[in-house]
Parts: C-alpha cells; sequence; structure tokens
C-alpha cells in the first residue's frame, strides 16, 4: 500500500506543479514585448518614453544627404538601422493589429501597438521622399561592429544608403510597400488620413518595385553582410496580398497570378515572405472573396504544407529540440519559431471562423489543435523547458542576463554620462562578466540549441542577441493568447 500511496502522492504534486507552471502571464509578457521597441528607438525620444534607460541618438541622421532620417529602429544589438528587417518588423506589427486589435484594445496595449507601428511607418516614409527612391540603410555594419558603444555615444559613420531606378532594390522596395499597406489598414480605424498616406507610398513603392527589378543588396553591397536577400518574389507576392487587401485593386491581385507562388516553404522570415502572403491568400479563400481553385488553392495548398511540417503532421516535418522547441537554424533560431507561431495563431483563428479544419496527410487538424501546439511553443519560450529559463528578457524568475545588446550592456547615460569610447565599451562592459546593466524588458534573444541548451554569455551573439523581427510576431501570438 505505501508504494502505491507514494505513487498518488507523486501524481498529485506533479498535477499541482504542472498548474503552477502552466499559470502563465501571457498580459505581462504582452506588456513587456511592446516595451522593447522602445528600447529599439532611434533619433530624438517623445515624452511619453516608458524605457527610460535610453536617452536620444543619432540625431543627425541623413544630414550626409540633406534628408531627415531621424527615428525608425536599431535592428538588434548593434547601432545600425537596417530597412529590409525593420520594414519586416512593421509588417508584423501591423499584422498583429489588423488580426488582434480589439484584443489588444482589451489589454489596454492597442495605443502602445500603434505608436510602435509609426515610430517605423514615420521612418519609413521619410526614407521615401520621391517615387522612385528609397533610403534602405543609415550606419555601416562593418565599422559599427568594430565598437561597442551606447546608441547616445556612438561615433561610427551614419552614411545613408538608397536605391533608386539606377541602383534598383526591388525586394526591400516591395518589403516596404508590404509594411505600409499593412500599416494603412492598422491604422484605418484610428487615423484615417494617416492610412491614406501610408497607403499612398505603398502603391508608389509597389509601382517601382515592379518597373525596377534588382536585389538590393547589389545597389548597396554593405548591406549584403548582414541582411542579404535570396530574392524579390517572396516580397513582390507579399506586397501585391496586403496591396489587395487594403483596396481590392485588381491590378495587385492579378499581379499575384502571373508571379511565383513560391511552393511549401520551410520557414517565414525576414528573408522569405511566401508564407506570409499564402496566408493572406488562404484567408481570402476562406471568405470567398477568392475561388479555392487554380493558383489561388495551389498557394493555401503550399501554406498547408508548410503548417502541417511545424504541426509534425506533414512529409517533412520541422525539426525539433527534445524539450520540443521547432528548430530551423543555429543562429537567432527564435525569431523563425515567433514568427510561424503568428502565422499557425492567425490561420487556425481563420479557420474556426468558417468552422472547418486544416488537412493533414496524418489527420484532419482542428483550429483548436493547432492553437495548443502554438501555446506548448510560446509557453517554451516563456520558461517552460529543460533550462526552466524565460527567453523574453525581463518575464519570469529566470531570463538572459547577459544579452548581446549594446544598450543594454553599458550604464545608462542618464546614470552616468562618461563618454563611451568605441573600444573603452569592449574593455569596460562587453568583456565584463555580470549581468547587464540595463533589463530590455520584452527582448526575444535568439535562444538555446537544437538540445535545448543555452549560453548566457554576451558573446554568444548567435543566442544571445535579440532583434526587432523576434518580438514583433510575437505581439500577436501574445495578444492572441492574453
Amino acid at each position: 500500500m505505501v508504494p502505491r500511496l507514494l505513487l498518488v502522492l507523486g501524481m498529485l504534486i506533479s498535477s499541482v506543479l504542472l498548474q503552477v507552471d502552466a499559470n502563465i502571464d501571457y498580459g505581462s509578457a504582452l506588456t513587456k514585448s511592446l516595451l522593447y521597441f522602445e528600447a529599439q528607438r532611434s533619433g530624438k525620444l517623445p515624452t511619453s518614453q516608458r524605457v527610460t534607460w535610453r536617452g536620444n541618438s543619432a540625431s543627425k541622421d541623413g544630414s550626409d544627404a540633406d534628408i531627415d532620417l531621424t527615428g525608425g529602429y536599431y535592428d538588434a544589438g548593434d547601432n545600425v538601422k537596417f530597412g529590409f528587417p525593420m520594414a519586416f518588423t512593421v509588417s508584423l506589427l501591423s499584422w498583429s493589429v489588423v488580426e488582434y486589435g480589439g484584443k489588444l484594445s482589451d489589454k489596454s496595449e492597442l495605443q502602445n501597438a500603434l505608436d510602435a507601428i509609426k515610430w517605423g511607418t514615420d521612418y519609413l516614409i521619410n526614407a521615401h521622399p520621391a517615387p522612385n527612391k528609397l533610403y534602405v540603410e543609415v550606419g555601416d555594419g562593418n565599422s559599427d561592429h568594430q565598437c561597442w558603444q551606447r546608441p547616445e555615444d556612438m561615433t561610427t559613420p551614419r552614411n545613408s544608403y538608397e536605391i533608386d531606378e539606377s541602383k534598383p532594390g526591388s525586394d526591400v522596395a516591395a518589403e516596404t510597400a508590404a509594411a505600409l499597406a499593412a500599416a494603412s489598414l492598422a491604422f484605418a480605424k484610428s487615423d484615417s488620413n494617416y492610412a491614406s498616406t501610408l497607403l499612398t507610398h505603398s502603391k508608389q513603392l509597389f509601382d517601382f518595385t515592379r518597373n525596377h527589378r534588382g536585389l538590393y543588396q547589389n545597389s548597396v553591397p554593405v548591406a549584403g553582410s548582414f541582411y542579404s536577400s535570396s530574392g524579390d518574389d517572396d516580397e513582390i507576392a507579399w506586397a501585391a496580398a496586403w496591396l489587395y487587401t487594403a483596396t481590392g485593386d485588381f491590378t495587385y491581385k492579378n499581379f499575384i497570378t502571373s508571379g511565383n507562388n513560391g511552393g511549401a516553404r520551410s520557414e517565414f522570415s525576414w528573408d522569405d515572405k511566401f508564407v506570409g502572403a499564402q496566408t493572406l491568400i488562404s484567408k481570402m479563400i476562406l471568405e470567398g472573396k477568392l475561388s479555392d481553385n487554380g493558383m489561388w488553392a495551389q498557394h493555401k495548398s503550399n501554406l498547408g504544407q508548410f503548417i502541417c511540417n511545424v504541426l509534425q503532421k506533414g512529409y517533412g516535418n520541422t525539426q525539433k529540440s527534445p524539450g520540443g522547441l521547432l528548430w530551423f537554424h543555429s543562429w537567432n533560431n527564435l525569431q523563425y519559431v515567433t514568427s510561424s507561431m503568428l502565422v499557425l495563431s492567425i490561420h487556425a483563428d481563420h479557420l474556426a471562423a468558417k468552422g472547418t479544419t486544416l488537412q493533414c496527410p496524418s489527420s484532419n487538424v482542428s483550429p483548436q489543435e493547432i492553437i495548443s501546439f502554438v501555446k506548448s511553443q510560446v509557453d517554451y519560450i516563456l520558461g517552460q523547458n529543460p533550462k526552466k529559463m524565460s527567453y523574453m528578457v525581463g518575464f519570469g524568475s529566470s531570463y538572459p542576463l547577459q544579452v548581446h545588446h549594446r544598450g543594454a550592456s553599458i550604464v545608462s547615460i542618464r546614470k552616468d554620462s562618461s563618454n563611451v569610447t568605441c573600444h573603452g565599451g569592449y574593455d569596460g562592459w562587453f568583456s565584463k562578466n555580470a549581468p547587464n546593466p540595463n533589463v530590455i524588458d520584452g527582448a526575444i534573444v535568439g535562444g538555446p540549441d537544437a538540445n535545448d541548451q543555452y549560453s548566457d554569455i554576451r558573446s554568444n551573439y548567435q543566442q544571445a542577441e535579440p532583434a526587432t523581427v523576434n518580438t514583433a510576431p510575437f505581439v500577436g501570438v501574445l495578444a492572441r493568447f492574453a
């Protein structure tokens, strides 16, 4: 009897522990996810700034080209403004508002989400001073990576790089068009004039895209080492799908049908947006706005194959770690997890709205089963994993302390205004084996390796560096669960 009693007690204790672990405050995580974008702001900070350890920075951006390119976001742990991932960040934040604006409002976070979008779109509008010109980078990654300085102190070059008719960049132009079209829908209810301005810029950029094809790193080689594009077909499909959603103009619909459908993809990322376009198209099919045959049906089928593989119910399932985390790449894996979870959440809700299921090779999958899988990934990121560590900084009792981020790793300029030099930052702060002096709330780091292991050390940039593309899709996912 004693062994059986111990077994029952053990089961009861395990049950209680599971209930405690399952009590994740998604609302708090949502709040922190939006705070993160305030920590990434470049330019003159507003009076409403809540992340008080940051100060004004890069106040002369664009002066070399006689244009105001202040504002926008630093992309990750460095001090460069890369237009390609910044536009994708804005696209994902906007999509989160378009799909989950009501839930964001319920949690009093809608305005913060719109503010996060607008900090990016204001910059993108300024970066597009003429129909066929777009500034796509400010700063230089190579020189920036030689220094470890707060953005408030940086002494590295702030060169401005643009594309135009003679130096095309249809990939980044199309991604920016997608971002502005999505943002126009996000602002449609609260600020129709701003939404109209965004849509005008989006249309001009799409025209620029289709009339001047070419990969942007060929025109701006300095971007190639950091965010090199593998093609522009995905961005064009993504932009056309957003513009058709925003306008109903058959020009964009026809452009999708004449383009590349991408086939079944293995990821959704800053360099591969086909899955996003397929999700938008699938929604229109489910709503009866597009026919479920021919090219349109192929887009929907491609999306289904991607989701089935992520769910481990397809023919080419995505790898998972022993602890259950999806595994895409060794460098910054969590960005691919969070973007995939936004797609799964959105498509599951679209299926649920029409009372239908997803047909996978092994079985039909209900919307709730998809959402349960999404929850497993969200919970892993927020602490239910073999390391018992939250990979969202500032959330939970255990999270990364030595985040690979210049601003967070150096004492706030508001506490110590002493200038931090280019190499002095490496000597005094980067190499310091101690927690960062500033907690960059809401940042999602690159995450654990394929065996659920994580090394919390600042030099471990593949795992310890956060990026805006990591957290942006998580905003919508967390709003869905909060």
